[in-house]
């Protein structure tokens, strides 16, 4: 029956927690080569970042019957976005869109996959010779209302595609609210 007590006690006893040894406490002195399993111990961190966003990329922040806000920039009237800088763009509703008014998408290198064309409240139709003109040197073009084109053309920048936008802004009550950062 003692014996049977001193294995009980034995068995539930729990180990004291003991520092341990100082020679554990140093690193390991090593005077040979290390080898492969060793150099697992001391590799360094790499950190990779996969994507950026790109600091020169224009992104629509917001837009009224007056104009837009490109980059927290006030831009008034019809603009043209290319994919480093605005320019205002002189027409003044999806009548006065021309080849010529469309020419400086197809200047510009490298050349612009596609453009977002913004006609106002409604898509409304380009002239044909326009569309074919613009498909003649290699220029996708999507033609719809500026709500959808500058949600469009924020879309493609963030997909990182060269992309252009012709703007014209939106008569009305139509408004997109500024982000909540734009605010501060």
């Amino acid at each position: 029956m003692a014996a049977a007590l001193l294995l009980r006690g034995l068995c539930r006893a729990r180990p004291a927690l003991r520092p341990p040894p100082a020679e554990l406490l140093r690193a390991p002195r090593r005077g040979h080569r290390l080898t492969p399993a060793d150099d697992e111990l001391y590799q360094r961190t790499h950190i990779t970042v996969l994507q950026r966003e790109a600091p020169h990329a224009a992104y629509i922040d917001s837009y009224n019957p007056r104009g837009f806000v490109v980059n927290g920039n006030r831009v008034f009237g019809p603009c043209a976005l290319l994919p480093h800088s605005v320019l205002q763009w002189n027409v003044g509703s999806h009548v006065d869109i021309t080849e010529e008014s469309l020419s400086l998408f197809w200047m510009l290198e490298p050349p612009i996959e596609i453009v977002v064309v913004g006609t106002g409240d409604r898509a409304e139709r380009l002239p044909p010779r326009v569309l074919r003109a613009m498909r003649q040197r290699g220029i996708a073009v999507e033609v719809q209302d500026t709500p959808n084109a500058c949600a469009t053309f924020n879309f493609l920048c963030h997909e990182g595609r060269v992309t252009g936008a012709a703007l014209i802004p939106p008569p009305g009550g139509t408004v997109l609210a500024p982000l909540a950062h734009d605010a501060e």
